[in-house]
C-alpha cells in the first residue's frame, strides 16, 4: 500500500476518533446543564430503556467495571433518580429502576440526544450517511473479527 493511501487510512480512523470525542463533549455540555454527567445521563438512558435486567449486566452493557457502575448508580440514587431493587432469588443482585423524578429527565435527556444527533448531521444528504452507515457497520465486524482472532492464541493455550 502506497504511503498517501495508509495515511489516509489513519487519517479516517483519526478522523473518527475526533468526531466521537467531540459529540461526547457536546453532549456532555447539555446534560450539565441538567446537573447530570455524560456517564450518569448514559446510565439513565439505558436503564429507561431496560437494556439491562440487573448492576452487572448493565456495567457490561455501558462498558464499565461494576465498581464504577456502584459509584455512578450511588450518585443517581443521592439525586433521587434511580433506586435499587432487590432481584427475587438472589439476594446480592440488584436491579436499578428509575424514580418518577428519573423517567421525566431521562425523556428530556433522550429528547437532548435527539437535537444533538440532528444538530450534527443536519447538513449531510441522506445517501452520504447511508453510505458512511454501511462503512461503520463493515468496519464493526472488522473489529470483531480481528478480536476473535487476537483471542483464539490465547484461548488455545488454556488447559
Amino acid at each position: 500500500m502506497s504511503a498517501p493511501r495508509k495515511q489516509q487510512r489513519f487519517d479516517v480512523l483519526d478522523d473518527m476518533a475526533n468526531v466521537s470525542r467531540k459529540i461526547r463533549t457536546l453532549f456532555d455540555a447539555r446534560v450539565r446543564e441538567k446537573g447530570l454527567t455524560l456517564a450518569r445521563a448514559r446510565t439513565l438512558l439505558r436503564v429507561q430503556r431496560g437494556e439491562a435486567a440487573n448492576q452487572k449486566e448493565l456495567a457490561v452493557e455501558l462498558e464499565i467495571e461494576t465498581a464504577t457502575l456502584v459509584r455512578l448508580i450511588d450518585g443517581l440514587e443521592a439525586q433521587g433518580l434511580i433506586e435499587r431493587h432487590e432481584v427475587e432469588g438472589d439476594r446480592r443482585a440488584k436491579q436499578v429502576v428509575l424514580t418518577e423524578a428519573g423517567e421525566a429527565l431521562a425523556g428530556v435527556i433522550d429528547r437532548m440526544a435527539g437535537e444533538v444527533g440532528r444538530e450534527v448531521l443536519s447538513d449531510i444528504p441522506a445517501q452520504e450517511l447511508q453510505s458512511t452507515q454501511g462503512m461503520l457497520r463493515r468496519m464493526a465486524r472488522n473489529i470483531e473479527t480481528a478480536s476473535q482472532r487476537s483471542c483464539e492464541p490465547a484461548l488455545a493455550k488454556q488447559p
